[in-house]
This record gives structure tokens, sequence and C-alpha cells, in this order.
């Protein structure tokens, strides 16, 4: 290339906005892009610390842990961060009451979880990605996409209902500075931490806001760590309740895997850079998330999985550096030890919360769809069809239950879950029953090429 070429690509590079995963933005650039990704995180990750009975200190420690040695695995390749996963509450609540069990029991099925996805991933690895695409094709990694962010519809609106005026705001507010922002530098990667900072502000102008547990908090504190009870005779009865819901969160793991290498792969095409592909990391990245799941059931944290919330943020932000992860890392782990700034976050309303989670949970379902699209799945096949029907009324119908779960005889079984294996194994029945055909291409798989009328694909 000559050099006025040359010139040329690099003042187009130059009008890109966007962070690579291997990019690494200045300092000040990385701490409040990093502070925005835990600001993303937290509520989720704290509630379900609260819920589970696990020490909140800890489980933000473990989060921002295993969203470090995450990136390390992969040696900065993957831009996902790992908090608690709402899909464990009920198996993870349930031992921890139970009459042989406890939270250090509990912790047993977490470590266990994380070990039957480091085995899935290392299957992965062994066997190649498109054997993993005919059992988890993009009709099912979307589909498990769009359940995850549209069954999370009802919590942003529960926390949003507690003053729809501020948690409106909010959401006006970090629309507007994500759509208007955008490629203007620094602040144009900041609309959620804009927008919860004016929606902070303007509830605690109208008194919404109480500091005094900041106040009272004292500066440092040690999280109470935890080991889990390996040898307690309630042991092997927590793997068995616990582990098998890495059934839902392995798909959710691969469509979030998915989406963000749509995205990284559309600003990297931008920046005239070669696409980095990261989808074909899916064994290593189920292997780390196996690895994260193993650092929360260690140190005393309910299983985790990596966030859609910060997947959407990235998204709208173009910011997919893992640096900014790693940062993201060190600030929840400080915010495990110092309590005065977890007791000041914790002091964000709820409703402004719900206001960022109104968005940030729809873009969740948007980049299913996207993902969808972007593979070309044939909604017009009725195969394809029938898999994403079955998995959208499981798993969204199946969420307004209790809990999130589905009563069936005497058991009751995790929404998401249920509609992810019956979306694998819908899958899987149209593999058995079609054999090899169309030159082996599966039934669910992705291509919008249409085959001869003898191939019977329509």
């Amino acid at each position: 290339m000559t050099p006025r070429g040359l010139a040329v690509v690099q003042a187009n590079r130059g009008r890109v906005m966007g962070y690579l995963p291997q990019d690494r933005p200045p300092l000040g650039a990385l701490v409040s892009l990093g502070f925005q990704h835990v600001l993303t995180m937290f509520p989720a990750t704290v509630l379900v610390a609260i819920l589970t009975g696990f020490d909140v200190g800890v489980t933000l420690f473990a989060s921002g842990l295993a969203t470090i040695v995450a990136v390390l695995g992969s040696r900065g390749r993957i831009p996902l961060y790992y908090g608690g996963s709402f899909a464990y509450i009920a198996p993870v609540k349930t031992v921890a009451d139970a009459s042989w069990g406890g939270l250090q029991v509990a912790q047993v099925g977490v470590v266990a979880t994380g070990v039957v996805n480091g085995i899935v991933g290392w299957l992965i690895q062994r066997a190649g990605k498109a054997r993993l695409d005919r059992i988890l094709p993009p009709a099912v990694t979307g589909a498990v996409a769009v359940v995850i962010g549209i069954a999370l519809a009802k919590t942003a609106m529960d926390m949003a209902s507690k003053h729809w005026g501020i948690a409106l705001a909010t959401l006006v507010l970090t629309i507007l500075f994500s759509v208007y922002l955008q490629g203007r530098g620094l602040w144009g990667m900041l609309p959620v931490l804009l927008g919860a900072a004016c929606g902070y502000a303007l509830a605690a102008a109208m008194g919404y806001v109480d500091l005094t547990p900041v106040r009272e908090a004292p500066w440092f504190a040690v999280p109470r760590f935890q080991l889990p009870a390996f040898t307690a005779p309630g042991a092997w009865q927590a793997v068995l309740a616990i582990a098998p819901v890495a059934i839902a969160t392995i798909p959710e793991s691969t469509a979030h895997l998915y989406q963000i290498s749509l995205y990284v792969d559309r600003l990297a095409e931008e920046m005239q850079r070669p696409p980095l592909r990261i989808k074909e990391l899916i064994g290593l990245n189920l292997v780390l998330d196996g690895l994260a799941d193993v650092v929360h059931g260690l140190l005393g944290a309910s299983s985790g999985t990596n966030y859609g919330e910060n997947n959407s943020l990235m998204a709208i932000t173009r910011n997919y550096s893992t640096a900014v992860l790693v940062a993201a890392g060190v600030i929840a782990m400080a915010l495990g030890f110092f309590s005065k700034l977890a007791a000041l976050v914790a002091t964000i309303p709820e409703f402004v919360t719900g206001g960022l989670a109104i968005y940030l949970f729809g873009v969740i379902g948007m980049q299913g769809i996207a993902l969808m699209m972007a593979e070309r799945v044939n909604l017009f096949d009725p195969r394809q069809l029938a898999i994403g029907a079955v998995i959208l009324v499981i798993g969204i119908g199946g969420n307004a239950f209790e809990g999130g779960n589905i009563p069936v005889g005497g058991v009751r079984l995790p929404a998401i879950a249920t509609a992810a294996v019956a979306g694998i194994l819908l899958n899987l029945l149209f593999l058995a029953l079609d054999g090899r055909r169309a030159g082996g291409r599966g039934p669910a798989g992705a291509s919008s090429r249409p085959a001869p009328a003898s191939a019977g694909d329509d």
C-alpha cells in the first residue's frame, strides 16, 4: 500500500470509535469504562447473593476474579464479564435450606457445575465447532438469547415501577446518550454510566437517596470467604441438584459468545482490520465458564455465568476491550473489601436500575434476533420455525410461573433450562429423522440459500 493509501486507511480508522478485544484505552478511560461494567453487573450479582444467602462481598470479589481469570485464560481474546447467575438461584437455595444441606454444601454443587462446563468445553475443543453447531445451531442459541432478555422483562418492569417517573427519565436519557454521543470520544462510550448518574442525581434531589448506610459502613471489611463442604453427607445430593442446570447456561454462554463475536467482527470491518471470529473459541469459552464457576464455588458464592447485560453494554458503547474487563474485575474485587464504596453503589435506587434494565435486558433479546439474522436462520423452514417457537413459548411463558420454574407433576423445572433442552431435543429429532440430507447440512443450520426441491427442505 502506498503512503497516501495508508494515510487514508488510518484516517478512516480514526473516524470509527470503539475498542476491539486486544485494544487498550488510556488509563482514565480504562477506569471509567471498567466502572461502567461494574455498575452494569452490580444489581444482578448482588441480588443473586442476597437471594441465595451468600456474602455480598465474597460474591463481588469472586465475580471480579472470575472475569480476570477468564480474560487471562483466553489471552485477552474473549470479552465477557462473569457475575452471579439467576438460573441457579432455585436449586442453590433449595440445597442451602435443606436439613442435609447449607451454603457450604451448595458450594460443592457450584464447583460441580464448573466441572460439567469444563468437560463439555473440552469435548467441543476435541470434536470441533462444526459438531456443536449441529446440536446448538443459531436457531437454538438465538432463540435462547431472546428468551433470556425477554424473560427478564418483568424483573425490569417491577424495578422501574417503584417510581415510573425517574425510571423512565433514566431510560430515555440513557438511550439518548447512547445514540447521540456515539462517536464522540470517551463520553460516547459511557451512556449507561451517564444515564445512571443522571437518574441518581434526580432521585437524590427528590429525596429518594439515603446515605446513612454509607456513613455507617466501615471503610474496609474482609469478606466472609468459606470453602465448600466436600465431605458433608449431602455433598452428592448437592451435585445432583445443582450441576444439571448447566444444561441451561451452556446454550446461554454459547449465545452470548456468538452475539459478541458478531458485533466485534462488525466493528473490525469498520476499522478495516481483520475479523477476529471469536465464536470459533466456543470450546475454550465453556472451559473458562466452568473455571469461573469453580472460582465462585471455592470462595463462597453462587454459580456464575457471562453476563448478557454487559454484552449489551459493549454492543451499545462499541467497547470490547478485555483490558477494560480486567479493570472492571479489579474494581469489583476492591468493592468486596471497600465497604463504603460498595455501600454507595448500593444506594442507587431500584427504580433507577430498573430504567437501565429495561434498555439492557431488551438489547439482550434484540441481540438474539441479530444473531439469527446474521447467521441467516431460515424462518420459512418449518423445522427452524418450530425450534424457535417452542423455545420462546416455554422459556417466556414458563418464566411467568413462580420463581421462573414450570410445575410438572411433583417437580419444578427451570424455564430457561427447559426451553433450551426442548429446542436441543427437537433439533436432534429432526437430525435423526432427516438423516444425511442436503450434503450433511443440519435441518436447523444457518444457511439461507434455497435447496433444490428434491432435497425436501421446504
